[in-house]
């Protein structure tokens, strides 16, 4: 430790480096719990830490995220579990720092208000319900349903696995049991539907409902994580992501067996009218926004992101795109718009970003995937060449497709973040 840095441990102006140590946890716990990305969390810190003399280092981990003042060696540590994805609560956390930043707010002041954010209510069930309803809804039109009776069975499971979400979140903790019931519900529902012969497109109503669980926000959190080199905790994010889509697929697949069905093979092929595709993509935007509990007066923004984007995905694909470069072409975009978006309203990037293309999410080949790789396993050497040709196709779309998605919107976030040398 250098002499300059010993003497501001000790005399440090304004409040004690104890509280600004507390203070500086608390912004890292809400922002870190609900969505924020890892280097937004750090440029928070850093500029709340200089508002009272301090130069702050921080290491962003998965569990304990460790915070200095002026290269002293006691550090704390504040408790990070990146679970959740709430845009409300980093709204406020964030206002409460540019509000201590400002000299509006005294530490003392923002030390009550950031304890009275993670009690902020979440969306209210009502909203949440229609909403995962009218999302799982406009993906099933995105994805080619055109029959009413198909998209209300759609709006129905996806309804009633919102409510089962909002209840076992009362009971559980779990971060998997919810995605994990929903889904289950929904594989159960498909296969009655299936037994029942109800004349509607199965494989999307099995699957439509299950995607709106897909969590993409710490994918992408995750995956910029990695790109800035902070290995830890990005691995720790896609890994987080991976089992709540392993959970998803189990769900779905455990559903179908009670009802003694497997993920249908067929589905709709017919090519989406541009107006309906971007229509329906623009719900499920405001969907997925909602979720997120994104504030009603910037909808309407990542709305309007995310119908575009639909629009250049869909000329892609009318010009003969493969289904990567489409969604690539649609990522590039929403990147670069998104950016400064986040940016300048102080917006989770991950939460945002994934909004506007939620509709790209290779859900269901991700679910033929992990069908057929039960089947396989449950045929062994017996199963037919075609069933591994399939298997592999299935497996190579979605992981193609989801790392053009991660591509088109990392690449412009971290090209203009060091144009802008204001990177978040």
């Amino acid at each position: 430790m250098t002499p300059d840095a010993a003497k501001a441990c000790l005399t440090s102006p304004g409040p004690s480096a104890d509280a600004v140590h507390a203070l500086l946890a608390e912004v890292a716990t809400i922002l870190l719990a609900n969505g924020q990305t890892s280097e937004g969390t750090r440029l928070a810190l850093i500029r709340l830490g200089r508002k009272f003399g301090h130069d702050v280092q921080v290491s962003v981990a998965w569990g304990v995220t460790t915070i200095q003042l002026d290269g002293c060696r006691s550090a704390q540590g504040a408790f990070t579990e990146p679970f959740g994805v709430d845009i409300g609560r980093v709204i406020a956390a964030e206002t409460i720092v540019d509000a201590v930043c400002g000299g509006r707010m005294a530490v003392s002041d923002a030390q009550s208000a950031l304890l009275a954010v993670p009690g902020r209510s979440p969306v209210s069930l009502l909203r949440f319900a229609i909403m995962a309803a009218a999302g799982a809804a406009a993906l099933g039109v995105v994805f080619g349903a055109k029959d009413v009776a198909t998209l209300g069975l759609i709006t129905l499971i996806a309804g009633a696995g919102a409510c089962l979400r909002r209840a076992l979140s009362h009971l559980s903790g779990n971060p998997f049991l919810q995605p994990f019931s929903a889904a289950l519900l929904s594989g159960a529902c498909a296969g009655a539907a299936m037994l029942l012969d109800l004349g509607v497109v199965h494989r999307l109503v099995a699957a439509c409902p299950c995607m709106v669980l897909v969590p993409g926000p710490h994918f992408l959190n995750g995956a910029i994580d990695l790109v800035r080199g902070r290995l830890p905790i990005g691995l720790s994010r896609l890994a987080f992501a991976a089992l709540v889509v392993l959970a998803i697929c189990a769900g779905l697949l455990i559903g179908l067996a009670l009802t003694g069905t497997s993920f249908p093979t067929a589905g709709p092929t017919r090519a989406v009218p541009l107006v309906l595709d971007v229509v329906s993509a623009g719900v499920a935007v405001a969907a997925y926004g909602s979720f997120f509990n994104m504030p009603w007066r910037a909808l309407p923004i990542l709305i309007g992101v995310g119908m575009v984007a639909h629009a250049v995905r869909w000329a892609s694909l009318a010009a003969g795109a493969s289904v990567p470069l489409g969604a690539l072409a649609a990522c590039l975009l929403v990147g670069s718009l998104i950016t400064p978006l986040s940016d300048r309203r102080k917006l989770p990037f991950g939460a945002c970003a994934f909004a506007c293309v939620v509709s790209l999410v290779p859900g269901v080949f991700m679910f033929q995937a992990a069908s057929d790789a039960v089947a396989l396993t449950g045929l062994g050497s017996a199963a037919p060449p075609s069933m591994l040709v399939d298997l592999l196709g299935n497996i190579a779309t979605a992981g193609l497709v989801v790392i053009a998605m991660g591509a088109g919107l990392i690449v412009p976030k971290m090209t203009l973040n060091r144009l802008s040398q204001q990177p978040n």
